[in-house]
């Protein structure tokens, strides 16, 4: 713990060397976050005239959303003549699922493209919702057939507003301690973009200009996109440092795709903007209250909550977590929400050795999508119990906070496929499209059953699935990137299938996500917390993910439960996890261990394929040059 320490305390003293918005270095990594930064009304109101203004010179009508790095809302403004409702397009002329919707507020469209930007960002990465984008789709990069999926391939049903780890609003305490919920989960549709203040990220604006809340997917040109050019003009003076920007960090080689639109495209200029109060509101648009977001009638432009402080809902661990630079989630007493506790066979050291161990790798790992060079992973880790009730949630310093929810539907959702009640919870769940259909979601476990050819699969226990394996299974490609080849039994046919209709993940949590914006358009009652299917059952609590970063967690060959990761590269997630419990394991000494390898789903070859059951990078340590670390374990 001492070396960890040490490597800390050394960031730490080049962390804040300066990085105002737009200047070539952030000069932060991790560390500036400890002086509360935050936005004011004042910056709040400044940010929603400059994209106002950019807007007006442009003849267009934008609703515009600012919430801060915890997901609160701290305004919503839609100009005069602005779209009231969006139409979803996932560029593929799909009809099911949520493509081709055209009910849903632009309110909530432009407030999960905001809480997308501050949600992917940190002080080492500043990523917007053209990158997210761009990782959620059928080939990485989207456009070149014969590539595998995105990295985060269904990143977008995450921060779900049936998650029961996502706060909600609580009568008159706005804003509180988050993470918040997005109302439509993260948003590919480009403007949507993280706001900075001295390379601290603060939050998040989100426009809605277009009408349309669909992808990009053709990377060989540079759009003129509306809404982003409008959300550039309003992060002005509250941009992400250059270096931190995702056209800087490389995926498997392929750069990131940050923002299309520069400041020269720009037909106003952001600093002549007029004042908010005296000019805007009220004149060009008006302030809106968003039902669930905002209490009744409060449109109140709100301060921030500074990140890492407790009222963000995030704030330094305490006890062991401590020597590792530990973050835990807080309620608004400030206290642990997730503090390691016992499951129905794993004792609460058990699960406090599985998250210490997990952090520490992270700790001594090379981090993959961010900046400086040479900064450690930084992830949330979660450990459930085998029916998914949390055990225990830890963060390192300044990890993204979309891997909080994440996390946790990682966790879930390696140990639902790895026990023999998976099956049954599937059965008489359904999904009812707005646009006609009824999806009954059993079809997938008679799927998977042929196209595993094992029978009784998700209701014996027979195989250890790790999300990496799930992963495998859920494309519209088996294998996943080769065109021509059929969809893997969790996702839908090629023909039928976008970002906005997967398969099994959308159909889940397809019915509580439109019983939510039911809500918000006044009708009827909320999504209560954990509803994200009904009946309720923690296992499936929040929704699954599809993409690597799960173990299960075994006892003598009995599931026990699982861990999940979230917050880097996706090989950087599988082995914090695959090596966090194995070094756990190893520090107990109470036969917690892995599945055996014969349970392991990479036993499995469907179709002459096998599956994967994780994927460590070579060279993973940024202090070591030893390579090949999770072989043999």
């Amino acid at each position: 713990m001492k070396a960890v320490t040490v490597a800390a305390l050394a960031l730490a003293l080049v962390a804040c060397s300066g990085g105002e918005g737009g200047v070539t270095s952030g000069g932060c990594s991790g560390y500036c976050g400890d002086t509360a930064t935050a936005l004011s009304v004042v910056e709040v109101k400044q940010i929603l005239s400059q994209a106002v203004a950019e807007a007006g010179a442009r003849s267009a009508a934008a609703t515009i959303a600012v919430v801060d790095r915890s997901g609160n809302p701290l305004a919503v403004f839609r100009m005069n003549g602005a779209d009231a409702a969006l139409t979803t397009d996932g560029g593929r002329g799909v009809t099911g699922g949520l493509d081709n919707v055209s009910v849903v507020p632009s309110a909530l469209g432009a407030l999960s493209k905001a809480i997308t930007g501050a949600y992917l960002s940190s002080e080492g990465n500043a990523f917007s919702s053209r990158t997210a984008s761009q990782i959620i789709q059928l080939h990485f990069y989207p456009g070149e057939d014969g590539q595998p999926g995105g990295p985060l391939f269904g990143v977008q049903f995450s921060q779900l507003p049936c998650s029961d780890l996502n706060a909600r609003l609580v009568t008159g305490t706005r804003p509180s301690p988050g993470p918040h919920r997005a109302p439509l989960g993260l948003a590919g549709d480009a403007g949507g973009l993280p706001l900075y203040k001295g390379g601290v990220p603060v939050g998040g604006i989100g426009v809605l200009a277009d009408g349309i809340y669909g992808i990009d997917r053709n990377l060989r040109d540079r759009d003129i996109d509306l809404d982003e050019l409008i959300a550039l003009a309003g992060s002005a003076g509250f941009e992400a440092p250059i270096d931190r920007r995702a056209d800087r960090i490389t995926v498997d080689g392929k750069p990131l795709r940050f923002s299309d639109a520069l400041p020269s495209d720009l037909v106003s200029n952001p600093a002549a903007a007029p004042d908010f109060d005296t000019l805007v509101d009220g004149t060009l648009g008006t302030r809106l209250s968003v039902r669930g977001y905002m209490d009744s009638g409060d449109s109140a432009i709100v301060a921030g909550t500074a990140f890492g402080q407790p009222a963000s809902g995030v704030r330094p661990a305490g006890g062991v977590f401590a020597a590792l630079d530990g973050f835990a989630l807080v309620d608004a007493a400030d206290a642990n929400r997730f503090p390691p506790i016992a499951g129905s066979a794993l004792t609460a050291a058990e699960v406090q050795q599985v998250l210490a161990s997990a952090l520490a790798v992270a700790n001594r790992a090379r981090a993959q999508i961010r900046r400086p060079l040479g900064t450690p992973a930084r992830v949330t880790i979660s450990v459930v119990d085998i029916d998914g009730a949390i055990l225990g949630l830890v963060r390192s310093r300044d990890a993204p906070v979309f891997g909080i929810d994440v996390s946790l539907q990682k966790a879930r959702t390696a140990v639902l496929f790895s026990s023999p009640a998976a099956a049954g919870d599937f059965s008489g769940l359904t999904a009812s499209y707005l646009g006609g259909g009824t999806v009954t979601i059993s079809d997938y476990t008679d799927a998977l059953r042929v196209f595993l050819g094992q029978p009784a699969a998700l209701a014996d226990g027979a195989y250890a699935y790790s999300n990496r394996a799930i992963g495998n299974l859920s494309r519209p490609y088996f294998p996943d990137g080769v065109n021509g080849s059929a969809n893997g039994p969790l996702s839908k046919p090629i023909a039928e299938w976008s970002p906005f209709s997967t398969g099994l993940q959308l159909d889940l949590v397809h019915d509580a996500i439109i019983k939510h914006v039911t809500y918000v358009l006044g009708g009827g009652s909320d999504v209560n917390a954990g509803e994200c299917t009904t009946p309720v059952r923690s296992r499936l609590a929040n929704g699954i993910q599809v993409f690597p970063g799960s173990m299960p967690i075994y006892r003598g060959g009995t599931l026990v439960g699982a861990v999940g990761v979230s917050g880097d590269g996706v090989d950087q997630d599988d082995m914090v996890a695959f090596l966090g419990l194995h070094e756990a394991a190893l520090a107990l000494g109470t036969g917690l261990s892995h599945a055996p390898g014969a349970m392991r789903a990479d036993q499995l070859v469907p179709q002459g394929v096998r599956l994967r059951y994780v994927q460590c990078p070579q060279a993973p340590y940024y202090a070591s040059d030893a390579q090949n670390v999770c072989d043999g374990k």
